[in-house]
């Protein structure tokens, strides 16, 4: 832990935390969401106000007249979207920009984060567990990439090759190159920044799900599979040397058979045709 903080301590471009998710997700546990209470938490932030109020007026949502509160637009989208929609937005601020230690393009890894969101959205649906929670983990599961890049921009010849001539798994590279991989750097950033215990856990072991304390396999479970189904469905990035490796330890711990990843991901590429104002933001 001390080393993974020494690390994060050391960056000097760390991305501001995304302060209103930490407040907001308390709130998912509540049956009755107070809305004067949400709309005192992200009031102050012009571009999710922007947001909420575009969406709420989107042919998806919209009444028969437009919505010009935010209070309003709350209560006609629910507390469930609002707080999706929140965690789109801190997500396009955290992960659009291009990120060259990793060979990312400027969109791509946000598109990549979103799509991984949206399957473990599904997936967690399927289980009757909390959806909007899995939407979260999924979304910033590769936050850590964003403190690890700066450092990797300068040996991103060497992370090519290195994961080319020993077949390697990218954080497998990330470790021996750096001494740290980015779930873990991921994992503390988000505990550094008050999120969850469960949320902290499934992105630090996104990559390894049955090394999760138990009570959060299968949240972990849930990320792993949304970032393998974004990957199989062509929203990857970067080197293609760095593809993932499939295993099978998560889809044993939700009960899963392979043969069921085909109809996830039909499923994912019909929720994102709904979801298409998520994906153009800009960060």
């Amino acid at each position: 832990m001390q080393e993974l903080d020494e690390y994060i301590d050391k960056v000097t471009s760390l991305p501001p935390a995304p302060r209103i998710l930490p407040e907001l997700l308390p709130l998912l546990r509540k049956d009755d969401v107070d809305s004067e209470r949400v709309v005192e938490l992200i009031a102050f932030d012009p571009a999710i106000t922007a947001s909420v109020l575009r969406l709420s007026n989107s042919a998806c949502f919209a009444g028969s007249s437009p919505v010009g509160s935010l209070l309003e637009a709350i209560q006609r989208l629910g507390f469930n979207q609002v707080y999706k929609l929140v965690v789109a937005v801190s997500g396009a601020r955290l992960l659009g920009q291009a990120q060259k230690g990793y060979g990312i393009d400027t969109g791509e890894l946000w598109q990549h984060a979103v799509v991984a969101a949206v399957a473990a959205q599904l997936l967690a649906a399927r289980q009757n567990e909390d959806d909007s929670v899995a939407f979260t983990a999924a979304l910033l599961h590769d936050l850590g990439k964003i403190v690890l890049a700066d450092a990797l921009e300068h040996i991103y010849a060497k992370l090519v090759e290195d994961s080319q001539s020993q077949q390697a798994p990218l954080i497998e590279t990330e470790k021996r190159l750096l001494g740290v991989q980015h779930a873990e750097i991921g994992g503390r950033l988000l505990a550094r920044w008050n999120f969850p215990a469960n949320i902290v856990n499934a992105v630090w072991h996104h990559h390894h799900p049955h090394l999760a304390p138990e009570r959060d396999q299968k949240l972990a479970s849930f990320v792993y599979l949304g970032n393998m189904i974004a990957y199989f469905m062509g929203y990857g990035y970067g080197h293609h040397a760095f593809a993932l490796r499939g295993r099978t330890e998560a889809l044993e711990i939700l009960g899963l058979k392979p043969e069921s990843m085909p109809e996830f991901m039909i499923q994912t590429f019909d929720k994102l045709a709904t979801i298409q104002t998520f994906i153009q933001m800009k960060p």
